[in-house]
């Protein structure tokens, strides 16, 4: 009979195909619990004093970086904000808004929501009405970014801790060197470098967990989250990936740790080469960093009320 790896507890939860462990649910809780703060420890990702900016969307890896970094709020290390910015679509982000302040309130954390509505002028399903010519992620990354910088100045923060995994890491190398994007490439990592005044850092503590093993954590830890997908996410490119990951990782189980690897390996001679070296300027209709006189976010918005 197969027995956990550490304690002997028959009851096994989980088989880690990449390291051949077997553990039961409370050494599965406890390694990954460890993992992910001794991640955070050698990258550096957080200081004594920090104030972290949660991105929180309800999901179960952005709900597990909530819960995992509460421990270090608990222990005086860091003060956190949760953020949940609610896109506008229908049907699906209720359910996500609602989980998200769940689980800030069972810990005390201050939660604040924001909208697209509120900021952009329009929800998502309002914009992808109108539009006929960019995907959804194109404009929901594009404000997700700009709201959260505005939101962790407002806050104070001076981390923003995002719920990126491993399968979201390897998918965006293999995206972006795809499609020939080597300027994405160099900016890809576990926290953001940025050299401009302006831009809060951000900080990826789970981004060497694949998601099985997160989705694994959060139903043996029992948290509420949801679990439904964004309905515009499924014919993009990142999803057609996403899939091609996960079927070879059957076969190969380390693919995505070797391939996060070796980009970690190869990064420096590619962000040394190709990296932009123009001056930031800061945009004229909302004050954000900008790499012209506007910024991505308002030149999007401006186009709709002309």
């Amino acid at each position: 009979m197969d027995t956990c790896d550490k304690c002997g507890d028959p009851k096994i939860i989980i088989n880690r195909k990449q390291s051949g462990q077997m553990l039961c649910q409370d050494c599965f809780l406890e390694l990954i619990q460890e993992k992910v703060l001794k991640d955070i420890r050698r990258q550096k990702l957080i200081k004594k004093g920090d104030k972290v900016l949660v991105a929180l969307s309800g999901g179960k890896d952005s709900v597990m970086v909530l819960h995992i970094l509460n421990s270090l709020r608990d222990r005086r290390i860091i003060d956190l904000v949760a953020v949940t910015i609610d896109e506008g679509i229908s049907g699906y982000r209720e359910d996500g808004v609602r989980i998200a302040a769940q689980n800030a309130e069972a810990l005390g954390i201050k939660h604040r929501i924001i909208s697209f509505k509120e900021h952009v002028g329009h929800t998502l399903d309002e914009i992808m009405a109108d539009s006929d010519d960019r995907n959804a992620c194109t404009y929901c990354g594009v404000f997700r970014r700009w709201i959260l910088n505005q939101v962790a100045k407002e806050e104070g923060a001076t981390k923003i801790a995002t719920g990126h995994n491993l399968d979201d890491e390897t998918q965006s190398i293999l995206m972006n060197y795809l499609e020939g994007n080597i300027h994405n490439l160099t900016r890809i990592g576990v926290q953001s470098e940025s050299k401009y005044e302006g831009f809060t850092v951000k900080i990826k503590p789970l981004r060497e967990l694949p998601e099985k093993e997160i989705a694994t954590y959060v139903l043996a830890a029992d948290l509420p989250v949801h679990l439904a997908g964004c309905p515009y996410a499924g014919d993009s490119f990142r999803a057609k990936i996403g899939t091609f990951l996960k079927e070879i990782s059957n076969e190969h189980p380390t693919i995505m740790y070797s391939t996060l690897r070796a980009f970690d390996k190869i990064k420096p001679v590619i962000k040394e080469k190709f990296s932009q070296k123009g001056s930031m300027d800061i945009c004229q209709e909302c004050g954000e960093p900008s790499a012209g006189k506007i910024c991505k976010a308002c030149s999007f918005r401006l186009s709709w009320n002309q």
